[in-house]
């Protein structure tokens, strides 16, 4: 993890410790919420989504159907271009220094939390399921950045309407601070 997210990225693990401890449960895989870290520092904004497959391509499964292949390529292709995905203003002058993308879907090693094998007797509603998410990595740089005072996640909200619910830590020029969006309210403000 990059140095500038890691402050954003460890405000969940706190919580999440907290709540490990009290209901003893490891990290959530919901359908249709999205982990979203973002990170604004000078021209720098970074951007960090965790989310089930299920929200971008339909399925957790290995793509082994042509329509499923043509799917994961589609979705991959689409998740590799950032600026079609949030509405930044012209005015910023924002362009993507590098994307990363990972999943079992394209190809990746699953992360070790999708390979727990609920030892404590907290069985998953799909017993034997694999859980695939899909990690998105964005590293903009931007011109302006002071004219950065929101961004706009309706296109990402209208490509994958199976997200609804996108929830965001972030550390901006006003501080540290947590949101949640929605397709109703999809703007995120520094």
């Amino acid at each position: 993890m990059r140095p500038l997210l890691l402050a954003v990225a460890l405000l969940p693990l706190a919580a999440q410790a907290h709540d490990e401890h009290e209901h003893g449960s490891l990290g959530k895989h919901e359908h249709g919420v999205a982990q979203l870290n973002v990170a604004l520092d000078g021209k720098t904004l970074e951007l960090e989504m965790d989310s089930p497959a299920m929200n971008f391509v339909g399925f957790e499964h290995a793509a082994t159907s042509d329509a499923d292949k043509a799917t994961v390529v589609a979705v991959q292709a689409q998740l590799k271009q950032p600026l079609q995905l949030l509405a930044l203003p012209a005015s910023a002058k924002c362009s993507v220094q590098s994307v990363e993308l990972s999943s079992p879907l394209f190809g990746d090693a699953p992360k070790a939390e999708e390979d727990h094998d609920h030892a404590d007797g907290d069985h998953d509603e799909h017993e034997g399921h694999h859980h695939a998410d899909i990690d998105a990595h964005y590293l903009l740089t931007c011109a302006q950045p002071q004219d950065l005072a929101s961004l706009d996640f309706s296109p990402l909200f209208k490509r994958f309407p199976a997200t609804q619910k996108i929830q965001v830590q972030l550390i901006g020029p006003s501080g540290q601070q947590g949101a949640e969006l929605t397709a109703a309210n999809p703007t995120l403000n520094f």
